[in-house]
C-alpha cells in the first residue's frame, strides 16, 4: 500500500509507509548528559478565538506531552520559543504554562527549566521597564520551583545603545537570581528582532561581551544555550567557558556531533527538534552514556535531514513542524495551533516531515499517522 504525495518540485511521488515504529521504551534520567527538550503546547480547536488574540491552550494535552517527555528520562525546557513565546502565546499564557507545567514536573520528579523574558512588554521600552519586566518573570519561574532560562529580548534588543547595556541589565539579573541560570542566545534565523543581540552585529564582538556577562557572575550561570546554527561558533563558545559552566547546545542542524563532543569536551543539550525526536534521542543518550559515540551517531546522525528540513528558512516557522508530527504521533487530536500558525508551512513541506519522520520510526502507530497524512492531504484536493 502506497500513498500519494506531493513533492516540492511540482507533481507527485508514490511513498510506502513504514509498518513497525521504532522501539523506544521509557527510561531514567540520563548520566553522561544533560538533555531538555523545548517543547510545543496544544492549542484548544474549539476556542472561538483569531490570531491576535489571547491564545487558547488545551492543557490537559499539553502537560500529557510533557509527561511523555519525561517519562522517556528527557528534561522539559518549558515557555520558550518552541512554545511559541512571541508568536502566538502572550505572557499571560506563558506564566500559566509555567505554573502548570512546573507543578506537573513537580509531581512526576520531572526535570524542567522555564523560560525568562521580557514579553510582557508590547512596545517601546526604556532599560528600566526591560529590567522590572526581566525581574517579574524571574520572580514568578523561581517561585514555581523551576530552573529559570534567561530569554534573549526582543525589548533589550531594540533599547541597548552598546554592550553596556546587556553587560548592566544581566549583571543585575544574575546577581538577583536565587539560583544559577542558563544563559540563552537566540540567533537572529530564529526570531529576526533579535539582530545585533549583544549590542553587535558582529559575531565576533558578540561573542566576547557574552562571555564577559558569564565570566563576571561564574557561580550565577548553570550553563549556556547557542542556537546560532553554527557548529564551530559554539565549540569556540564552548572552550573558552569557565570551568563549571556547561554549553547545552541549540543547534538543531549540527547536535549529534555537538553532543558526541571531542577530546577538549561536549555538549549538553536544549533543543527543539527533541520534541518530535523524544524518544530516539533518550535512546541514543543511553546509548553514549555507555561510552558508545559511534553507536549514538548512528541512531541520531540520520535524523539530521529531517531536523534541517523543518528548521529550513524561515527558521522561526519550525514549530508548524513540530506540531504537525505531535498530530500525526497521536500526542493531539487535531492540527491546529495557538496564533493559527498551521499556515505557516507549505502541503510539500509537510508531506516531507511526513516521509522522513516515517522512514525513522517515529510515530508509535504508523498506520494512525498515515490515516492522518491522508485526511490532511484530502483537504487540499489530493485523490489517492
Amino acid at each position: 500500500m502506497t500513498i500519494r504525495l506531493p513533492s516540492s518540485g511540482g507533481g507527485f511521488k508514490a511513498y510506502e509507509p513504514r509498518k513497525e515504529p521504532l522501539a523506544a521504551t521509557p527510561g531514567t534520567p540520563f548520566t553522561s548528559r544533560t538533555v531538555f527538550s523545548a517543547a510545543h503546547v496544544v492549542a484548544d480547536p474549539f476556542a472561538d478565538s483569531t490570531p491576535d488574540s489571547p491564545a487558547a491552550v488545551d492543557w490537559d494535552a499539553t502537560l500529557a506531552f510533557r509527561r511523555h517527555l519525561w517519562s522517556h528520562g528527557l528534561g522539559v525546557a518549558e515557555a520558550m520559543d518552541t512554545a511559541q513565546r512571541g508568536m502566538g502565546l502572550e505572557w499571560a499564557g506563558a506564566a500559566e504554562l509555567i505554573r502548570r507545567s512546573a507543578a506537573e514536573a513537580k509531581s512526576v520528579g520531572g526535570l524542567i527549566a522555564c523560560g525568562v523574558g521580557t514579553d510582557q512588554l508590547t512596545g517601546p521600552a526604556t532599560l528600566a521597564e526591560v529590567r522590572a519586566a526581566y525581574e517579574e518573570q524571574l520572580a514568578l519561574v523561581e517561585e514555581s520551583g523551576a530552573q529559570a532560562i534567561l530569554m534573549a529580548s526582543r525589548a533589550l534588543a531594540a533599547a541597548a545603545k552598546g554592550p553596556e547595556d546587556y553587560l548592566e541589565i544581566y549583571g543585575h539579573l544574575l546577581r538577583q537570581s536565587a539560583e544559577p541560570v542558563v544563559l540563552h542566545w537566540l540567533g537572529p534565523m530564529f526570531d529576526p528582532a533579535l539582530e545585533g543581540y549583544w549590542g553587535s552585529s558582529d559575531l565576533d564582538t558578540a561573542t566576547d561581551t557574552f562571555l564577559e556577562v558569564i565570566a563576571a557572575h561564574p557561580d550565577k550561570v548553570d550553563g549556556i544555550k547557542v542556537s546560532l546554527l553554527e557548529a564551530q561558533r559554539e565549540i569556540d563558545i564552548r572552550r573558552r567557558l569557565p570551568q563549571g559552566v556547561r554549553c547545552y547546545t541549540g543547534d538543531d542542524f549540527n547536535y549529534p556531533e555537538l553532543i558526541a563532543g571531542d577530546d577538549q569536551g561536549f555538549s549538553h543539550a536544549l533543543l527543539g527538534i527533541f520534541d518530535p525526536l523524544g524518544p530516539l534521542a533518550a535512546e541514543a543518550v543511553r546509548v553514549l552514556d555507555t561510552g558508545d559515540a559511534k553507536g549514538f551517531r548512528e541512531l541520531l546522525d540520520p535524523t539530521v535531514e529531517l531536523s534541517r528540513h523543518l528548521f529550513q528558512t524561515p527558521t522561526r516557522f519550525y514549530k508548524t513542524g513540530v506540531v504537525f508530527l505531535a498530530w500525526l504521533a497521536g500526542h493531539q487530536s487535531h492540527f491546529t495551533m495557538v496564533g493559527g500558525l498551521q499556515s505557516a508551512r507549505s502541503l510539500p513541506h509537510f508531506a516531507r516531515a511526513y516521509e522522513l519522520a516515517d522512514g525513522l520510526g517515529l510515530f508509535p502507530d504508523p498506520k494512525l499517522a498515515e490515516e492522518r497524512m491522508k485526511n490532511l492531504l484530502s483537504l487540499y484536493g489530493v485523490t489517492q
